[in-house]
This record gives C-alpha cells, sequence and structure tokens, in this order.
C-alpha cells in the first residue's frame, strides 16, 4: 500500500474538516509523543533480546588434538 501526496493531501484535509484547526496541535502533540513511547518500547524489547542471546552459555568449541611430534623440525638443522 503506497500513499502518494495527493492521497496524504486528501487525508490531511479530512482531518482539518473533522477536528478543525484548534484540535490538530493537540492531535499532532499526541501523535508524536504516542509514536515517542512506541519507538522507546522497541528499542527496550531489541535491547533486551541482545541481553538475552549475549547471556546464552557458548558452545565450547571441539578440542584439536595436539600436532605430533614427528611434524616438528629439530632447532639445531639447518
Amino acid at each position: 500500500m503506497n500513499l502518494g501526496m495527493p492521497e496524504i493531501l486528501i487525508i490531511l484535509v479530512i482531518v482539518l474538516i473533522l477536528f478543525g484547526p484548534k484540535k490538530l496541535p493537540e492531535l499532532a502533540r499526541g501523535l508524536g509523543q504516542s509514536i515517542r513511547e512506541f519507538k522507546k518500547g522497541a528499542s527496550e524489547i531489541k535491547q533486551e533480546f541482545e541481553q538475552a542471546v549475549d547471556l546464552e552459555p557458548e558452545k565450547p568449541a571441539p578440542q584439536q588434538s595436539a600436532a605430533p611430534e614427528a611434524e616438528k623440525k629439530p632447532a639445531g638443522d639447518a
């Protein structure tokens, strides 16, 4: 659903007719506060989720066997 500029203008005109110019600042302020609270809540949920993922115990890496002694070169040979 894409809203273009003409559709947005029509919606704004309808809102202006329904609520009047005196109520619009209050409505805009309330809408702004609602959006701010929503973003704050979403941020908190995201932060809690990331903390929960970080707190999960990590699986230990499989242990690698030690390299055989035969592969090591003696220090005196050149």
